[in-house]
């Protein structure tokens, strides 16, 4: 029980989230892989939907602030026009694919805190994070599971004279 909960903290971490629990779990535990996998799957969506749920209110007291307001409004417009495009054009195709990317930055809070900021309908961010977190557990699982073999294809091994 403790494996477990372990790999649901590593999953609730900002920055972490299953691009670390899924390692942590397959390398760390005696678990196996599939269960480590789905732990952290289930995890991650309910994780997203908690935050995207909790935007709202957590916005509105923070903004009661002047300051923070003025910050947030400048920072909501410039992110606003950032992603336009590529939500006009993609929808919550374009959430998913940047919470699915395993990439530090991306994953459910910033991909939920992008939703929110876009107006994304609650339904289309749920598909969003179900497939979004679906894409990036495959893809952890994956380079877990085949361990150094897969980076021997990108990296060239250095010999010491």
């Amino acid at each position: 029980m403790e494996s477990f909960l372990q790999i649901i903290f590593f999953t609730l971490v900002p920055a972490l989230e299953l691009r670390a629990s899924i390692p942590f779990g397959i390398f760390y535990t005696d678990l196996p892989w599939l269960s480590v996998f789905i732990t952290a799957i289930i995890s991650n969506i309910i994780l997203g939907f908690v935050v995207f749920y909790l935007m709202k209110i957590i916005i509105q007291v923070i903004t009661k602030i002047k300051f923070v307001n003025s910050l947030w409004q400048k920072y909501v417009e410039r992110t606003r026009k950032k992603i336009h495009e590529g939500v006009e054009k993609y929808g919550e195709w374009a959430v998913a694919v940047f919470i699915g990317i395993p990439l530090p930055g991306s994953g459910v809070y910033t991909g939920a805190l992008a939703a929110f900021l876009i107006g994304l309908d609650p339904k289309k961010f749920w598909v969003a994070n179900v497939v979004g977190v679906l894409i990036a557990g495959v893809v952890v699982t994956i380079v877990s599971l085949t361990g150094s073999g897969l980076a021997e294809i990108f990296l060239k091994e250095v010999s010491q004279p």
